[in-house]
């Protein structure tokens, strides 16, 4: 009987020391563990990316707008100079859709030689909010804005 017991544990180790020398295969274990995780950092940079990508769109929209309104005599021909700007070239900027943008031109309250202008735009189209929901994810809603002196003093 002891020789039985020893002799399946000598074929256990035979048989365990040629699987662990047995290289085959480790590769596509190694890729089927880390891929999943690897496209999902992937497409988490793409998202973000586009993300951030909107809302340097935004802050640039307000700035041009801002710049064009410079033109202008008073605050109503500054806000008409701004809203015409808007829908002409918003379109033109990348990851943002032109209808979902809200803009708001007058003369600042603080100080009245300065002129802001404010844009917010409505990102809920992003594919960031397609992410996990579990992610730390930034509001939906990207606001921007850019003043000017008046009088190009």
């Amino acid at each position: 009987m002891h020789s039985i017991r020893g002799g399946s544990t000598f074929i256990f180790h035979s048989t365990f020391s040629r699987w662990k020398d047995e290289n085959k295969g480790t590769s596509a274990v190694e890729f089927a563990l880390l891929a999943p995780l690897f496209i999902l950092f992937l497409l988490g940079m793409v998202a973000y990316g586009i993300y951030f990508g909107a809302s340097h769109s935004v802050q640039q929209i307000a700035a041009d707008a801002a710049r064009t309104a410079v033109a202008g005599l008073n605050q109503t021909e500054r806000q008409s100079l701004v809203t015409t700007f808007v829908a002409n070239n918003a379109a033109g900027y990348p990851f943002v859709d032109a209808t979902k943008l809200t803009v708001v031109a007058k003369d600042s309250t603080a100080d009245g030689s300065q002129f802001v202008v404010s844009v917010t735009y409505d990102a809920r189209n992003l594919p960031i909010w397609n992410l996990l929901s579990g992610l730390p994810l930034p509001g939906t809603n990207i606001a921007r804005q850019s003043t000017i002196r008046v009088g190009g003093v």
